[in-house]
């Protein structure tokens, strides 16, 4: 594609630098586009993106550290004049996907996407549009379809905590939660899915695409 205009500044976030590499050379094949940087930490993406002129930010959802992906795009986007987060993982669950949405991600594209969608997705998001991969586009649909038996994204948070292996206790201080509501919220899950115990409802979701086990 050939264009007069400034090309689309990207900054590149990922914890493998394989991925990394392998981004930077598809999308440099793009005349409209221009890597600025990358970065192996989402600490290292918010950073970046206060200081550097950037378009679009492609945003993994897992690093090493203790920032997640989700997390660094809510303090980029809240930044005035922020760039635009578009999101390039792997994971395809509700819990993923709502928690990078709620972030502020104008885009959630999965990683096997082929170049031309990525390319058609970044130009996308650069121009404010939402970008997302059709598979995305459609869990999304299903929830508004059948939204009183789709779980809330707070519903979703914590069940992902208890397939992580956390007691009430451990879930109600990690989301500053008392233990009567995280205890309220499973009830309501329950309800939802059908079933009747933690394990039980872990194993509905997981099979749902509903949360990461």
């Amino acid at each position: 594609m050939t264009t007069t205009e400034s090309p689309i500044r990207l900054l590149l976030a990922d914890d493998h630098p394989v991925v990394r590499a392998g981004l930077r050379a598809v999308l440099e094949t793009e005349e409209d586009f221009e890597v600025v940087a990358d970065t192996a930490t989402a600490e290292g993406a918010v950073d970046l993106a206060a200081r550097l002129d950037l378009d679009v930010v492609l945003m993994d959802l897992q690093f090493g550290g203790a920032l997640h992906g989700a997390q660094a795009t809510a303090e980029i986007t809240a930044r005035e004049g922020a760039p635009r987060v578009l999101v390039l993982t792997t994971y395809d669950t509700d819990a993923d996907i709502l928690a990078a949405i709620e972030a502020g991600a104008t885009g959630y594209l999965l990683k096997d996407a082929p170049p031309e969608e990525l390319a058609a997705a970044v130009r996308t998001a650069a121009a404010g549009k939402s970008a997302l991969a059709p598979t995305i586009a459609l869990r999304l649909m299903d929830r508004m379809r059948t939204p009183a038996t789709a779980l809330s994204r707070r519903e979703t948070e914590v069940l992902q905590l208890v397939a992580d292996g956390l007691s009430n206790a451990q879930i109600s201080k990690r989301l500053f939660l008392s233990q009567a509501t995280v205890k309220s919220h499973l009830v309501h899950i329950y309800s939802k899915l059908g079933v009747d115990s933690r394990t039980a409802a872990v194993a509905a979701a997981t099979t749902r695409g509903l949360i990461r086990r």
